[in-house]
């Protein structure tokens, strides 16, 4: 039978069992130790497993972040947690000169096997030094993978896989996510035995004909949402796509939904500059231009710093109507 589990706790699960399976794997961050993680991620496991494998760092990201990437060069596989992912400026030499670039620069003799992982989301009133939504800026380095898990089910498998990769992962996820419940089934009611999700590879989280909702992260289930609304009230039938990867990017399931629906919006919490949106609105005008009916659109956040206020922070993310507005335009 299938199994609710929250965000959180299909995380914590998947740490707990890539902690017994692999001796290298080490959690390490602030408070994840004895307090059980900022968000409760990581709770219990320092019971568990101890002081070496579940390791409290001081409030130094430059400093336990670099000691990470430097660990992971000698075979240890760090997960790092970021409390917010807005502090990955603080480390910003070590994750991207040195994580991000040193297999590229040792010609492939050292790898980097780390996962930094943590909230990058606004939404929670915490203000605009802690609501970044970086993976973007992360994606446009190569030899970077990025993953925005919508679900709890998505989190726990994409997570594993992670922990398993030889390069730096940045896993984003989202506080306002880690308390809500998805089906994540059991181990033994798996053909392999346990749930690993591949990169790269997209999902269609609602099939639909008549436009395609693409997103990442916690604008998927905006999107589905909206996609409700769509059909309820005006007859559209709209299909969402999670990307559930931002880099390796699925482009072909990507082509392949608008090539059925020959409309496209891109939804997401980020800033419109520059953003993920952009990109995907790129690769479908180049690669399948004649399959559209209507120019591609985006609904991203309002492009300014997060808004402290928790009515104005609310409207300045992307929200089911916006994306019905902005559907009924091209449909």
């Amino acid at each position: 039978m299938p199994r609710s589990l929250s965000y959180r706790h299909a995380l914590r699960e998947a740490f707990d069992e890539e902690l017994a399976r692999d001796p290298m794997v080490v959690v390490m961050g602030e408070e994840v130790a004895q307090y059980n993680g900022a968000y409760k991620v990581t709770e219990g496991l320092w019971e568990k497993w101890g002081d070496k494998r579940i390791v409290d760092t001081p409030i130094s990201e430059a400093g336990f972040i670099g000691m990470g990437i430097g660990a992971s060069m000698l075979g240890v596989r760090p997960v790092m947690e970021l409390m917010f992912w807005s502090f990955y400026t603080v480390a910003w030499d070590q994750i991207i000169n040195n994580a991000g670039m040193v297999r590229y620069m040792s010609g492939g003799k050292i790898h980097c096997p780390i996962v930094i992982r943590g909230p990058a989301n606004g939404g929670t009133g915490v203000g605009a030094t802690h609501s970044h939504t970086p993976e973007n800026i992360m994606a446009s380095f190569p030899g970077m993978k990025v993953v925005c898990p919508s679900n709890a089910h998505d989190a726990k498998g994409l997570m594993k896989t992670a922990i398993r990769d030889n390069d730096p992962v940045m896993f984003m996820e989202s506080t306002a996510l880690y308390g809500e419940l998805w089906d994540v089934p059991m181990n033994d009611e798996l053909p392999g035995g346990e749930l690993l999700i591949p990169m790269g590879v997209a999902d269609v989280k609602r099939a639909g004909t008549d436009l395609t909702l693409i997103a990442h992260g916690r604008a998927v289930i905006t999107c589905l949402k909206a996609a409700e609304m769509l059909k309820a009230e005006h007859q559209i039938d709209a299909e969402v796509l999670d990307l559930r990867t931002i880099r390796p990017l699925d482009e072909e399931a990507v082509l392949q939904s608008v090539a059925k629906t020959h409309r496209a919006i891109y939804v997401e919490e980020g800033k419109p500059f520059c953003g993920i949106g952009a990109q995907v609105a790129y690769l479908i005008q180049n690669k399948i231009f004649d399959e559209l009916d209507a120019p591609v659109q985006r609904v991203c956040s309002l492009d300014a710093p997060a808004i402290y206020s928790p009515p104005l922070e609310k409207i300045q993310l992307p929200y089911p109507e916006v994306v019905v507005a902005k559907a009924l335009s091209i449909c």
